[in-house]
C-alpha cells in the first residue's frame, strides 16, 4: 500500500510527539516555503577584518556621498563598518596632558604611567599621541589599561623596553575612552547593591548590572548614538571614519542635554531627538519612565521655549522604559508592564502618549521589530503582537522556549525581520548558556513556528545592502542567504540542517506497520556539491512512549539509515528506495550534513503495510 506522507508545515511542541500527529516536531536551519520544509541559506563573512567586543546593535543608512555605512555597537567599543573595514570612532572621555608620564624597566614590556586622577578603569583604553621615545620604545598609539591606582597604570608596549627609564616621554597627550561595558548580565546581591540612579536594574529580587546596549538612530546622514545609562553622543558623516563620535552636551551651543539616557531614537516625524529614560533638567539622576526630546531638527537644543519644540513627559504605567519603535502613525514605547503609542500633536504639547496595552512584558530592549504595520515582540514568558490591539501571539514553541531560558540574559535577546521569508527571529539564551545559542522564528505568513541552535548576538535585515547582516562571537560580521554553507572565519564548512516529524501510524496504532520502500520527493536545486544528499532515517517503537527500537545486534528491531546521492536535476531523484522498518509508531528524520548541500522536501510516499499487533 503506498501511502502519501502529509505533514503540517511549522513545529509544534506543545503537544507530545503522538498527540502531534502529522506534525513535525523538532528542527534546525530549516523554514518552510509554501508548506513545504527546506534548508536555510548560509551565510559568509563579510570580510576578514574583525572588530573587539561582542556586538548587540546596527542601524544600515546611506550619506548624502553615497557611503553605505553600518554602526557596530559592542560591549567594548563602537565602530563604522564601510566597505568591509571597520572603524574606531568610540567617544573620547577625558584627555590629559601629561609631561614625562612613562617608567620603563630594562627587558620589561610593561610601562608604568603616571596621570593623576586618570579615573580609568581596567580594561579602559587609552590613545597617547605627541610623546618622545622613551626605554627604546615609541609609544604612540592605544592601549589597555590596567590599574595600579588612582594616579598610576600600567600598559602593554610592543616590545621589551631597552633601558630603564623613571619618568619620561616628554608632552604627551593621553586620550581616554569612555569605559568598556559588560558582555552578560551580572547580578548583584545585597542591600547595598544597586542605588537609585545608579543603573542597575532589579531582576528576581536581585539587581543586575546590564551588559552594554547601545541605542542608535541616523539624523540625516549623521549618526546619533548612546549606551544605556550613559550620555548621548553624534558621529558627523562630513568628517573623515577616522573622527570619533563626540559628546553632544559638548557641542557648541548645546543645552540642557540630559545627561544620562537608557534608549534613544530619531523621530521620522520633523527629526526630533527623542530619550526614553532620562535625566530631568538640571538633574543627574536617570529617571527610567521619563521621555524627554530635542528641539525640531536640532539635537543640541533641549530647552523647553517658547520658540521652540523640546519638552518632555512622564509614563505613568511601570517602572521603567525598556524600548522604542517607529511605526507607521507613531512611536510605539515599551515599558516594563506596557506599551505606549506616542504621536506628534504640534505645538504646545509636541508629543503626546495613549496606553495601549497593559499587563504585559518585553524581554529587552532589542526583543521588538516591527514589520508591514505590525510588532512583534518576544515578553518574559509568551510572545505578543500589536496591530491595532494588543494581543498574545499563539506559539506552538511557547514551553520549548520559556522552559529552558537563562532569565538571567534576558537582556541579550534580539529580535530581527527577514521580510524576504516573511519571518521574525528571536535570538536568546537556554538555561546554562551565557551567550545566544538558540533561535526561534515565527513565519507571520503562514502562521507557524520553528526553530534551532545558532549564535548571533545582533540582527539587521537586508535593508540598504543586499542581504540580511548579523554579528556573531568571532567578533565579526555575517552576510546570511548567501551560499548554502557557513563561512564565518574563511573556511567554509557544512550546516547540519534537521528536522524531525511526530510519531504517526496505521488505523491509530491498531496494527503494526512495515514499511519496505520510501519514494523520496526532494529538490537539491541550489547545491554545489557534485553529489548532493541527505540522510532519511524512520525510527520505530513498539508504542508511542516506549523509547525507539534498538537495531539487531541489540535484539530488536532494525533502525536503518537511507541514504540517496546524485546530482541535479531533480528528475534523477523520482525513484524509490528499499528498505525494512517495523513499528507501531514511526518518525520521519531528515538530516543533511555535507558541504554545498541544501535541499527542498515535497510529497514523500511510503510503501507500508500492516504487520499483526504484536511486537
Amino acid at each position: 500500500m503506498i501511502r502519501k506522507l502529509s505533514f503540517l508545515p511549522g513545529v509544534n511542541r506543545e503537544r507530545t510527539r503522538y498527540a502531534n500527529e502529522g506534525g513535525w516536531y523538532e528542527s534546525d536551519k530549516i523554514r518552510f516555503r509554501e508548506g513545504d520544509p527546506q534548508k536555510i541559506g548560509g551565510w559568509q563573512r563579510l570580510s576578514s577584518e574583525t572588530f573587539l567586543g561582542v556586538c548587540r546593535s546596527m542601524i544600515n543608512w546611506a550619506t548624502l556621498q553615497g557611503q553605505n555605512l553600518v554602526s557596530v555597537g559592542t560591549h567594548i567599543k563602537y565602530y563604522i563598518e564601510r566597505g568591509g573595514e571597520y572603524y574606531d570612532i568610540t567617544p573620547i572621555r577625558d584627555s590629559s596632558s601629561l609631561t614625562d608620564p612613562f617608567n620603563t624597566t630594562n627587558g620589561s614590556s610593561t610601562v608604568l604611567v603616571d596621570d593623576v586622577a586618570h579615573g580609568a578603569l581596567d580594561g579602559d583604553f587609552v590613545t597617547f599621541s605627541g610623546s618622545s621615545a622613551v626605554g627604546g620604545l615609541d609609544l604612540d598609539g592605544e592601549y589597555t589599561i590596567t590599574v595600579i591606582d588612582a594616579d598610576s597604570y600600567t600598559i602593554e608596549a610592543d616590545s621589551p623596553a631597552t633601558s630603564s627609564v623613571a619618568g619620561g616621554g616628554g608632552s604627551v597627550t593621553a586620550d581616554y575612552q569612555i569605559h568598556p561595558g559588560s558582555e552578560i548580565a551580572v547580578p548583584f546581591t545585597g542591600w547595598s547593591a544597586g542605588p537609585f540612579g545608579s543603573g542597575l536594574f532589579g531582576v528576581g529580587g536581585a539587581t543586575v548590572q546590564p551588559l552594554r546596549l547601545w541605542s542608535q538612530s541616523n539624523f540625516g546622514e549623521d549618526l546619533i548614538f548612546a549606551y544605556r545609562g550613559g550620555e548621548i553622543y553624534l558621529w558627523s558623516a562630513s568628517l573623515s571614519v577616522n573622527v570619533r563620535g563626540e559628546l553632544v552636551s559638548a557641542i557648541a551651543g548645546a543645552s540642557d542635554v540630559p545627561e544620562k539616557v537608557n534608549f534613544i531614537l530619531v523621530s521620522d516625524v520633523s527629526r526630533f531627538v527623542l530619550a526614553f529614560g532620562a535625566t530631568d533638567y538640571g538633574s543627574s539622576v536617570l529617571d527610567p519612565m521619563l521621555i524627554r526630546w530635542s528641539d525640531q531638527e536640532n539635537p543640541i537644543n533641549w530647552t523647553p521655549a517658547a520658540t521652540n519644540q523640546a519638552g518632555s513627559l512622564r509614563l505613568s504605567s511601570g517602572t521603567q522604559i525598556v524600548c522604542g519603535i517607529q511605526a507607521r502613525q507613531e512611536i510605539l514605547v515599551w515599558t516594563d508592564s506596557a506599551l505606549y503609542g506616542l504621536q506628534y500633536l504640534g505645538a504646545p504639547d509636541v508629543w503626546g502618549a495613549s496606553l495601549l496595552g497593559d499587563n504585559i512584558t518585553i524581554a529587552s530592549q532589542n526583543a521588538a521589530v516591527y514589520s508591514g504595520s505590525t510588532a512583534y515582540w518576544m515578553g518574559k514568558d509568551r510572545f505578543y503582537v500589536y496591530d491595532g490591539s494588543v494581543k498574545q501571539l499563539s506559539c506552538s514553541l511557547r514551553s520549548y522556549v520559556f522552559d529552558d531560558f537563562n532569565t538571567a540574559q534576558y537582556e541579550q535577546v534580539i529580535a530581527g525581520t527577514l521580510e524576504r521569508f516573511d519571518e521574525v527571529w528571536w535570538f536568546y539564551c537556554s538555561t546554562g548558556s551565557n551567550q545566544i545559542n538558540r533561535y526561534v522564528v515565527y513565519n507571520y505568513v503562514q502562521n507557524i513556528w520553528y526553530h534551532g541552535d545558532l549564535q548571533r548576538s545582533a540582527w539587521l535585515d537586508a535593508d540598504l545592502r543586499n542581504v540580511p547582516l548579523a554579528a556573531t562571537y568571532n567578533n565579526n560580521l555575517v552576510q546570511h542567504e548567501v551560499g548554502v554553507d557557513s563561512n564565518e572565519t574563511g573556511t567554509p564548512v557544512p550546516i547540519t540542517a534537521k528536522l524531525t516529524s511526530a510519531q504517526f501510524d496505521l488505523e491509530d496504532g491498531d496494527q503494526f506497520m512495515l514499511v519496505r520502500r520510501i519514494l523520496p520527493d526532494f529538490s537539491f536545486e541550489g547545491s554545489t556539491a557534485d553529489a548532493p544528499a541527505l540522510n532519511l532515517t524512520m525510527l520505530p517503537m513498539v508504542n508511542s512512549g516506549s523509547g525507539y527500537t534498538a537495531p539487531p545486534s541489540q535484539g530488536g528491531d532494525n533502525v536503518q539509515s537511507v541514504v540517496r546521492s546524485a546530482t541535479v536535476p531533480i528528475e534523477q531523484f523520482s525513484g524509490q528506495v528499499f528498505i525494512r522498518v517495523r513499528g507501531r509508531q514511526m518518525t520521519l528524520e531528515l538530516e543533511s550534513t555535507a558541504l554545498g548541500v541544501t535541499w527542498k522536501m515535497g510529497a514523500l510516499r511510503l510503501d507500508a503495510q500492516p504487520d499483526g499487533r504484536r511486537g
